[in-house]
């Protein structure tokens, strides 16, 4: 598909989980595609970008060695994403692959994610987690950073920090979540 015909078919894209997947199969069938649904994503000002991160998510559940060729690409623009429809699903990705990586210790996803590329997640968890954002994309960037303190030891007590400071103002699904956390650090 080319970039404009993606884009219009993104417009079709609603919240139900028959249409995420519905479209994540088509880029399941077709992977050279996930260059383009990444760039759409990474336009972050654009509303439809918000869908195009739908998308990949569900694309990286079913199949996560899709996104490996544009590893580059999607850890230098996580950062970039702000709108909180994207951000939640592009913090999911970001804990499929830490699980894949520390947990699953798969074979694939240890080659492929550099230093530079866990860094670059790192830093992405840990604004998502000081940010103004929503629990999800905070709950999964807490996953992340324990998983990642395995291999950076300096992440482990900043977060144990960050969650212990935020605990009170932090909601019941936050609480929850931080206190999951800090039982497991």
């Amino acid at each position: 598909m080319t970039y404009s015909e993606l884009y219009s078919a993104l417009d079709y894209v609603d919240h139900s989980r028959h249409k995420r997947k519905e479209m994540s199969n088509l880029i399941l069938n077709s992977p050279l595609n996930i260059a383009t649904i990444m760039e759409i994503a990474f336009q972050v000002d654009d509303p439809v970008s918000c869908k195009a991160c739908w998308i990949m998510e569900f694309t990286a559940k079913e199949h996560l060695p899709h996104l490996f060729p544009y590893m580059d690409n999607f850890v230098e623009n996580i950062g970039k994403v702000h709108l909180d429809p994207a951000v939640r699903p592009i913090a999911k990705i970001c804990e499929y692959l830490m699980k894949s990586y520390f947990q699953s210790k798969d074979k694939k996803t240890c080659e492929t994610l550099t230093d530079q590329h866990l860094e670059g997640i790192t830093s992405a968890c840990f604004d998502w987690l000081i940010g103004d954002h929503k629990v999800a994309a905070q709950a999964y960037s807490m996953t992340s950073l324990l998983l990642l303190g395995r291999k950076f030891h300096w992440i482990h007590p900043e977060l144990r920090m960050i969650l212990e400071q935020n605990y009170q103002l932090g909601s019941a699904a936050y609480k929850a979540r931080a206190r999951m956390t800090l039982a497991k650090l």
